[in-house]
């Protein structure tokens, strides 16, 4: 299985997801089973056929947030040192050519990407075009709307 890259934040967010699966939510199902088994007929029973429902994604989702963290490559933004390179984990400052707006975006993994909160998954053809790029170089990107050009202001590993 290939390692997949996460931040020392995002490791931190799935982990926290699994212990709530595991603490809270797993026995809230296995409540709500015991409750509707004991009502009696389970063939036309419909708090017993949604507990089992919601039983079933619950116990999907553990297993692939546990796979996700043993497969997780954890990499501390801080601890990086690409010689002012954009790399996995970088806060980058860029300036849109065409129009002068100033955008910031955190290059993280897929499960921490939230571009509301200027977080960018790794993948994604911005961070794509980024990644290798230095303070001052420019990088294009194939947008929806057409060709984008940004500079790179600055580089920031936090």
């Amino acid at each position: 299985m290939a390692t997949i890259p996460i931040t020392k934040r995002g490791a931190e967010k799935l982990k926290t997801e699994l212990h709530h699966l595991k603490t809270v939510e797993r026995p809230s199902v296995i409540q709500a089973i015991a409750e509707a088994r004991a009502q009696g007929d389970l063939s036309e029973n419909a708090e017993y056929e949604a507990a089992k429902d919601r039983q079933g994604f619950i116990e999907g989702r553990i297993i692939e947030v546990e796979g996700k963290l043993s497969a997780a490559q954890i990499i501390d933004p801080t601890s990086v040192d690409a010689g002012g390179r954009v790399v996995f984990g970088a806060t980058v400052d860029l300036e849109d050519e065409k129009t002068g707006d100033n955008v910031t975006y955190q290059i993280v993994g897929e499960d921490e990407a939230d571009l509301k909160l200027g977080l960018i998954n790794i993948s994604s053809p911005i961070a794509r075009a980024l990644i290798g790029k230095e303070e001052g170089d420019t990088a294009e990107v194939q947008a929806p709307g057409g060709l984008r050009r940004y500079e790179v202001v600055a580089v920031r590993y936090l």
